[in-house]
C-alpha cells in the first residue's frame, strides 16, 4: 500500500476524532469591537479547520517563489556548461586553458 494514503487516512481519522470530540464545545468568533460583527456558537472544529485552511493559502506565495528561483538556477547553470563544453569540443584545449577562466590579478602583487 503507498504511503501516502496510509499517510492520509491517519491523518483524516485524527481529524474525524477532534471533530466527534468537539461537537458540543461551540465558541463566538468577532471580527472587531462592534456587537454587530459577531457570529455565534460556531463549532470549535469549524475554527481550526478555516485556520488551516489560512495557513495553507499563505503558503502559497513562498512556494511558487522558490520553485522559480529553483527554475532560474537551472537555465542559468545549463547555459555556462554548455558553453564552456563547446568551447572545448571546438578548439581543442585542455580543460584549464579555458577561455571562460578569470585572469585578472584583483590588485594582488
Amino acid at each position: 500500500m503507498p504511503w501516502r494514503l496510509v499517510v492520509f487516512i491517519v491523518l483524516f481519522v485524527i481529524f474525524f476524532l477532534f471533530i466527534v470530540f468537539n461537537l458540543e464545545n461551540k465558541t463566538d468568533i468577532r471580527f472587531g469591537p462592534i456587537e454587530k460583527m459577531v457570529i455565534h456558537d460556531i463549532p470549535v472544529f469549524v475554527t481550526a479547520f478555516f485556520s488551516f485552511i489560512a495557513g495553507m493559502f499563505c503558503t502559497f506565495p513562498f512556494l511558487f517563489r522558490s520553485r522559480s528561483r529553483k527554475k532560474a538556477e537551472n537555465v542559468q547553470g545549463k547555459g555556462l556548461l554548455a558553453k564552456m563544453t563547446g568551447n572545448q569540443k571546438n578548439s581543442g584545449e585542455k580543460s584549464g586553458d579555458s577561455s571562460l577562466a578569470d585572469r585578472s590579478h584583483y590588485g594582488i602583487d
